[in-house]
This record gives C-alpha cells, sequence and structure tokens, in this order.
C-alpha cells in the first residue's frame, strides 16, 4: 500500500522490522497473551536492533530518523495483535515528553536507556476517580525543599508492572484557579521510596500488556525531575495528546484491515450448502461495506498522519479520526465474527481476540464522546 509519508527507506525498515517479529514475536504471542505479560527481554531486543525509539536524537542513542520510521513500527506491530500496544506507547506518547520538555540532564539520563530497552516508560493520568477530567486529578506533589512529596493513587496504566520510570501527573498547586494551572509532570523512577504498584489489572482484553494501579505514599521526588516548567503539565499534556490519539486511530485502522483480510480468507474456504460462503449475496454485501470503510479511512488517515509530520496543528481532524475510526474498528470485529459462524466464538481464532481487544480503543486516549466534544468546541458550536 502507498503511503503519503513513507519512501522507500521506510519500506526498506518495514521488510527487516517485519522478520525481526517472524522470528522474536510471532511465535510467542500466544504464550504471552496466556502469561499476560510481554517479557523484557522483547523490549531488549527490539532495542538492540534500533526498534525503539528511532526517532531520538543520534546524541542519546537514537537513530534520529523520521516520525514515519515509528508509524512503521506501530502498523507492524498492530499487524501482530494489540496487545503490543506499550511498546508504542513508550516510543511515540511517553518518551517524546522527555525529548521535548525535558533538561539536557534528563535527556542524557534517561533516553539511552529507553533507546535500548533498559528503561520502560508508562503515563499516569487517569485516577480511580478521574479519567478524562484531567483537571480534576487528585494525586498531589507538595514541594519539599529539593523535593516533592506525592501522595496519591493512579489506574489503568498501561506498562504499570514493568514500567522503570513513570511520568505523573500531578498537582503542585492544589488551590490554583482554573484547576488545570496547578497541574505539572513529575518523572518517578522505579525504586524511588513511597512507590509502589497494585495490581496487575485482569482485562476483558489486551492480555499480555501489562495494565496496573500504581500507588505513592509519601514518595520524595527529587524536584531535578520535573518536566518542563511547573505549573505547564495540562498545557503538555494537551500537546502531547494529538500524538497519541493519531496513535490509537492507526492500531485502529490496521486492526480493522487485518479483520477484513483474515475474514475474506475465512468465507472464501468456508463452505455452506455447497457452495464458500463468499459466494453468498449478504456476505458479499457485508465485505464490501467493511472494505469501502476502511479504503476511505486509510486515506483519511494518511493525510493526517503527513500533516502531522510537517508540524501542523490538526487536533480538530484527529478527534474526528479517532473517535470515527475506533468505532468502525468495533463495528468491524462484530461484524467480521459473525461471518466466522460459530468458530468466530472460539479463542483459537484471530476475530475472537480482536474482539475482544478492540472497543477499549473507543476509550482510551480520551473517550470517544471526548472527542465529539472537542470537535464541537474548536467548531464553535
Amino acid at each position: 500500500m502507498k503511503h503519503l509519508y513513507l519512501t522507500d527507506e521506510h519500506h526498506i525498515f518495514r521488510h527487516s522490522f517485519r522478520k525481526f517479529l517472524e522470528t522474536e514475536a510471532i511465535p510467542y504471542y500466544d504464550e504471552w497473551e496466556k502469561n499476560r505479560i510481554i517479557p523484557r527481554d522483547f523490549w531488549k531486543k527490539m532495542g538492540q536492533q534500533g526498534f525503539l525509539c528511532p526517532d531520538v536524537d543520534e546524541a542519546y542513542n537514537g537513530s534520529g530518523v523520521d516520525w514515519g520510521f515509528n508509524i512503521v513500527i506501530n502498523e507492524e506491530l498492530e499487524r501482530i495483535g494489540s496487545s503490543m500496544i506499550g511498546i508504542s506507547l513508550h516510543n511515540d506518547i511517553v518518551v517524546p515528553y522527555i525529548t521535548t520538555y525535558g533538561t539536557e540532564e534528563q535527556k542524557k539520563r534517561w533516553l539511552p536507556k529507553c533507546v535500548k530497552g533498559e528503561m520502560i516508560t508508562a503515563i499516569a493520568m487517569t485516577e480511580p476517580g478521574t479519567g478524562s477530567d484531567l483537571a480534576n486529578i487528585k494525586t498531589t506533589a507538595i514541594k519539599d525543599g529539593d523535593h516533592y512529596i506525592v501522595n496519591g493513587q493512579k489506574t489503568f496504566i498501561t506498562n504499570g508492572i514493568q514500567s522503570d520510570l513513570v511520568i505523573a501527573a500531578c498537582k503542585t498547586d492544589p488551590k490554583a484557579e482554573p484547576k488545570h494551572k496547578g497541574i505539572s509532570l513529575l518523572a518517578i523512577e522505579r525504586g524511588t521510596s513511597g512507590f509502589s504498584r497494585g495490581r496487575k489489572l485482569d482485562k476483558v482484553g489486551l492480555h499480555s500488556q501489562d495494565t496496573a494501579e500504581l500507588i505513592f505514599e509519601d514518595c520524595r521526588v527529587p524536584a531535578e525531575n520535573v518536566i518542563g516548567q511547573e505549573g505547564e503539565g495540562f498545557h503538555y499534556m494537551m500537546e502531547k495528546l494529538q500524538q497519541e490519539r493519531l496513535v490509537v486511530a492507526l492500531a485502529a485502522q490496521v486492526a480493522s484491515e487485518e479483520m477484513l483480510s483474515t475474514t475474506v480468507e475465512y468465507v472464501k474456504s468456508r463452505e455452506a450448502f455447497g457452495k464458500p460462503i463468499s459466494k453468498f449475496q449478504n456476505t458479499q454485501f457485508k465485505i464490501v461495506e467493511m472494505a469501502t470503510k476502511i479504503e476511505v479511512s486509510r486515506a483519511f488517515l494518511d493525510q493526517l498522519i503527513a500533516r502531522h509530520m510537517e508540524g501542523e496543528n490538526v487536533v480538530t481532524k484527529i478527534s474526528m479520526a479517532k473517535w470515527w475510526i475506533t468505532d468502525m474498528a468495533k463495528q468491524i470485529a462484530s461484524e467480521c465474527m459473525q461471518l466466522h459462524g460459530g468458530y468466530g466464538y472460539m479463542e483459537e481464532y484471530k476475530i475472537a481476540r480482536r474482539y475482544r481487544d478492540i472497543p477499549v480503543m473507543a476509550i482510551y486516549a480520551g473517550t470517544n464522546e471526548i472527542m465529539k466534544t472537542i470537535i464541537a468546541k474548536n467548531m464553535k458550536l
């Protein structure tokens, strides 16, 4: 498939990465799903081969390439399964906070380890009582000399169990008005006193992706671990959510393409009443409808990725893509399972796993209802 933003170099890279995954990921993916975690050894292998954070500058052991290489990585990981999302979060959501807002000392301290797979990252925004309403988080970080004392709890944290560095959204000024002005981002390292993990959460889908609760009890974080400026955390999160939502839309798009491809193969091989079920008009119409939606969504998404890579602010359209494509993916998962008949409900068929994994895409990175609110606001409705 031709993209607006990929060159021959990207396609060569894709071939290399796909071969790596065929050896190091595909044979083990079922085992990872059963064990409910992706082993750290795989992260290190990714890092050794240059497949983590390739857009990080060469000064910090990255490859310094354009974001198109990250897109290739995201697409190939999603083709294996949605539980690989923790790697995309590391590459495209957490590490960019450090590269964009971090000090030179922070970059030197953390980025080489992130690139090598020696340090796994997470971002902690969501709390038990606060989801999309980030301005009302309750976790506090109160200055105490050259440290902050952090108290609070985070939940639904991707890479929560394995993470070595967590960027946590905290209230450094709980009395600030408006409320979002008092939010800062603190990088909290594994082993910091007062920082502990809660349970690894038992999710409906995304089984091998570790999701956890994080607990901060009088957690002492050095003041030098503030990301960017104190009080600017909400602004930073709003800036980075454009890329995060684009990554989610891309995952939903690739998952849709994979579900359709799997289903087309199945309906051609499965017979009923003496002929392949692909020969029935209802099957053909369902397949054609899905194929058309997927093609239209891909065209929209590709031009958004190209514009994002050019540095354009396309928040409104990315919000459109995020809700539209994730909703589409849910519909396609349901239709494809139906076309598989009873076999679609069996765990050994890929569509069953996709059916479980897809729905959360409409929830994380801001629910689709929040996406519509953002669009309406930007349309001045």
